[in-house]
C-alpha cells in the first residue's frame, strides 16, 4: 500500500530538512505507512506535526506510541523520534544492538546512505504502532 498525500504542513517540514536527511526520512515515512497498514489493529494513522517535525499518530485504535522524524541535537543524521517515557527504545537496543545508533531512551539514529535497513526497522516500527496493545497484553 502506498503512502497516502502528505499534508501541507508536513511536507513543508519535510522540506526544510537538509536534503540528505529529508529524503532518508520520506523512506521511513513510507515504512511507517508500510507497517501500519500490515497490522489490522493499528488502524489509519494520523499524520501532522509535533514540535515542528512530521509525527505519525494510532489516533484511530490508540494502539501504539508517536513516531516522530527528524533530528536529535548534536547529530546530522536522520532520527526517529519516540516518547522517552516508553520502553521503546530499550527494547530496539536489545534485539538489534549493533544495528542502529541509539539516543538515551528517545532516538533511533539512522545513516543517511546505504540501504535502508528496513527487516529491523519494520520491527522497531510496528513495535511503536502496537506499544500500547503489547502492553495490555494483547498480540
Amino acid at each position: 500500500m502506498a503512502a497516502p498525500p502528505m499534508p501541507r504542513e508536513v511536507s513543508r517540514a519535510f522540506d526544510a530538512l537538509p536534503a540528505s536527511i529529508g529524503k532518508r526520512l520520506l523512506q521511513v515515512r513510507a515504512l511507517i505507512f508500510a507497517t501500519a497498514a500490515a497490522h489490522d489493529d493499528v488502524g489509519r494513522l494520523t499524520e501532522t506535526l509535533k514540535w515542528g517535525e512530521p509525527a505519525y499518530l494510532t489516533d484511530e485504535t490508540g494502539s501504539g506510541s508517536t513516531i516522530r522524524l527528524g533530528r536529535v541535537k548534536g547529530a546530522e543524521q536522520p532520527a526517529i523520534l519516540f516518547n522517552c517515557k516508553t520502553t521503546l527504545v530499550d527494547t530496539f537496543r536489545e534485539r538489534f544492538p549493533d544495528q542502529f545508533e541509539y539516543r538515551q531512551t528517545r532516538a533511533l539514529l539512522l545513516p543517511v546512505s546505504g540501504a535502508l535497513p528496513r527487516q529491523p526497522l519494520s520491527i522497531c516500527l510496528s513495535l511503536a504502532l502496537r506499544y500500547h496493545l503489547d502492553r495490555r497484553g494483547r498480540k
